[in-house]
């Protein structure tokens, strides 16, 4: 008798005792036994006979395989790619965030947290319905509310404990269904294939069974405390999955003999009635309710304390702290308060249909996760458990129809949250210290937008500024960077470079730190640093290997200083822009008043010039970045020809499209004396011969009272498409 005591002190002292630091678990215990435990949970003894009752056998068998299809595909997905990346704490949402990046990651967390932590409180209603039927006189809040807190108590204490405790639960759920399988009801007469659904449609029906499937994620929310999750989560998960379909198809086959639609629609206890012995089910209600919301109690905590170890939540120093036995304790207290209010205010129903919605968007965007992942193959992606592509993608397809045949509107309000969630996250300024496939996709598919746009000719339809900006010396170029925003803005692109002999990297930074203020306008800004002993050989190299480029500038950008020393190396890179096609822009900034008040334009237009163009374009973006106006300027010698200017300054008006507060101005006289009369503007454009003109490019600024931009185009452009 002593020795019996002794092994039961033994046996009881080690349920209890705190394991090792360093002790993780395995597949059965880690993966496979919360799954099964949280799939065969409160749906399948109190809502699976209401399903039968409402959809027939037929229609029950649809439901489940449909909720099943999804899972087996997330389950596939999930089982992919946790071969592939070390998955950290918190399951799903350590796979998302690791490949889209904290901000995608922390918006299908936390409403994949709130989802687990409803799923607690869904399963301790089920266990209260179960225990009022054996005990009616008991109040429902008092048993919800004790039930809660033995669950947080043996949660808080150790996930070893809880692991524990759900072998046991797993025999009596065995049991349980042993029991009903072995009913010795008579069979009806007329088994109801096809059911009316009298109380829902087929679709609300769908989404109160679906939470029964739902359980997959319990072993990957595991994640973190287990010893090999690259093996244990495939394994244990895609068992669970099978074993369980089994178990669901069958019970759904013996409901669908032993009752009829009206006793499976009206009575939620009728597995307990038609058993071979109904207290075994009564018991395997009340254990597979409590191991499934242990098992969501274990999971949602650990969610949690990932989203706060990456401080991607309010609170998260509190949150993230763990215990020195690795138990996230403080994210147990904070989940236990959310589930004692939904307690309060939820029914199982409408909690059923909300996670069903929260489920969904995990499961998709996990499918969506791992298709990407397939779809841009790159090396990294090798996981040992391979998936055909059609399986993410089916996934990920069925989890978004799903959601909109059940509720449309809440789907659309689901959507819309993650997608505020995203924003908020991303204006946060979320650090890591891992990297995500963000950058890649969007390579990839430029890569493969590029391929196609290779296929076709630039059309002048689709012109757009891409300026080319040779800069001399980052330290002392005193370039106009907010004129070049005018022109850029807001589709067009900067490429500048410098050539530079020595001191690259400190070259590299000051260039980066020069263009810095024009690259938050959200203009697209690259740079690079050539290394060459001689200036123009370099930016001549630039332009020659920038051709053959997919996105290359169209615009060759330069400035023209007091000094005339650098003239013949401007006079050259016009030449060599010309000669591979490239316009050129040339721009002599008034020194003392730059770009006045940023308002009017003058374009200079010669009567049938054909450089005329690109300069209209450039006015034009100048014009619209400016919320300016334009004045459409001429010249000639003869008074004779006036008229006949204006005639042909409208009709240019008008083929290319200019803004309605365009004005015309014909000046009758030289064309140096024109420039004291014309009308006063903030820039002067002008078309630019073959051979520069320095000195008269100096000396218009003094003419003009303002800066003046010298344009020649490419022959590529076309002011009137």
């Amino acid at each position: 008798m002593n020795t019996i005591l002794e092994s039961l002190k033994k046996n009881v002292r080690s349920l209890f005792a705190e394991p090792p630091k360093d002790q993780k678990f395995g597949t059965f215990g880690g993966v496979f036994t919360p799954n099964v435990l949280t799939i065969l949970g409160v749906i399948l003894y109190l809502r699976l006979g209401w399903v039968v009752g409402n959809a027939g056998f037929i229609g029950a068998v649809m439901i489940i395989v449909l909720a099943k299809s999804v899972t087996i595909c997330t389950g596939l997905s999930l089982s992919s790619i946790t071969t592939n990346i070390k998955i950290g704490a918190g399951g799903a949402y350590s796979v998302i965030s690791k490949s889209l990046g904290l901000e995608a990651g922390g918006s299908i967390g936390i409403p994949f947290y709130i989802s687990q932590t409803l799923s607690a409180a869904l399963y301790i209603i089920g266990f209260t319905e179960g225990w009022i039927r054996v005990f009616p006189d008991h109040p429902p809040l008092v048993i919800s509310t004790i039930s809660c807190l033995t669950l947080l108590v043996i949660s808080y204490i150790s996930a070893h404990l809880a692991i524990k405790v759900q072998y046991f639960i797993m025999v009596i759920i065995g049991l349980s269904i042993f029991s009903f399988l072995l009913s010795p009801e008579r069979v009806v007469t007329e088994v109801h294939l096809l059911g009316s659904f009298e109380d829902a449609g087929f679709w609300e029906v769908f989404a109160i069974f679906f939470p029964a499937v739902t359980g997959i994620m319990a072993g990957a929310n595991m994640s973190g405390d287990l010893r090999d999750p690259r093996r244990s989560i495939p394994a244990g998960t895609l068992w669970a999955v099978g074993i369980t379909l089994a178990v669901y198809l069958s019970l759904a086959y013996m409901l669908s003999i032993v009752a009829s639609p009206d006793e499976l629609r009206g009575n939620q206890m009728i597995m307990v009635d038609k058993a071979f012995w109904g207290p075994a089910i009564i018991a395997g209600i009340m254990g597979a309710t409590l191991s499934s919301a242990l098992g969501s109690m274990l999971g949602a905590p650990r969610i949690l304390q990932a989203l706060a170890e990456q401080r991607t939540i309010p609170l998260h120093t509190i949150l993230a702290a763990k215990s020195n036995r690795n138990e996230p304790r403080n994210a147990i207290i904070f989940t236990g308060i959310i589930i004692f209010v939904a307690l309060f205010v939820g029914t199982l129903n409408v909690l059923a249909s909300l996670i069903t919605m929260f489920f969904l968007i995990t499961y998709g965007m996990l499918n969506l996760v791992v298709f990407i992942q397939q779809s841009m193959k790159i090396i990294s992606f090798r996981p040992t458990f391979k998936i055909p592509r059609f399986v993410p993608l089916m996934g990920a397809v069925g989890c978004g129809l799903i959601m909109f045949l059940i509720n449309p509107v809440f789907s659309v309000i689901a959507i819309v949250t993650i997608v505020g969630l995203y924003f908020w996250l991303e204006r946060r300024g979320l650090q890591t210290n891992r990297g995500d496939i963000r950058g890649g996709m969007f390579l990839v598919l430029a890569e493969r937008a590029s391929r196609i746009a290779m296929k076709f000719p630039r059309q002048q339809v689709t012109w757009k500024p891409d300026l080319l900006l040779p800069v001399d010396d980052p330290k002392v170029w005193g370039g106009p960077l907010l004129f070049i925003r005018s022109i850029t803005h807001p589709s067009g692109s900067l490429f500048a470079f410098t050539v530079k002999e020595d001191n690259v990297r400190e070259t590299e930074k000051d260039l980066k730190s020069l263009l810095a203020p024009i690259e938050e306008e959200n203009i697209l800004v690259t740079s690079t640093i050539i290394e060459d002993k001689d200036f123009l050989h370099g930016a001549k190299l630039v332009i020659q290997t920038l051709k053959a480029g997919t996105f290359k500038p169209n615009i060759l950008f330069l400035t023209v200083g007091s000094d005339s020393g650098k003239d013949h190396v401007i006079q050259e890179l016009v030449s060599e822009a010309t000669r591979h096609e490239l316009g050129s822009m040339i721009l002599r900034q008034h020194p003392r008043v730059a770009f006045g008040m940023q308002n009017n334009v003058n374009l200079w237009l010669r009567d049938r010039s054909p450089n005329w163009h690109l300069a209209m374009l450039i006015a034009l973006q100048i014009q619209s970045n400016w919320d300016g106006s334009i004045n459409l300027v001429t010249v000639t010698p003869d008074k004779s020809e006036e008229w006949r200017m204006y005639e042909f300054l409208e009709h240019l008006s008008d083929e290319a499209r200019l803004p309605s507060m365009t004005d015309f101005h014909v000046i009758v006289g030289s064309f140096e004396e024109s420039l004291h009369s014309a009308p006063r503007a903030d820039a002067n454009i002008f078309g630019l011969s073959g051979h520069l003109d320095f000195d008269f490019m100096r000396r218009c600024t003094k003419l003009t009272e303002s800066s003046c931009l010298f344009v020649k185009d490419s022959g590529r452009e076309s002011a009137l498409a």
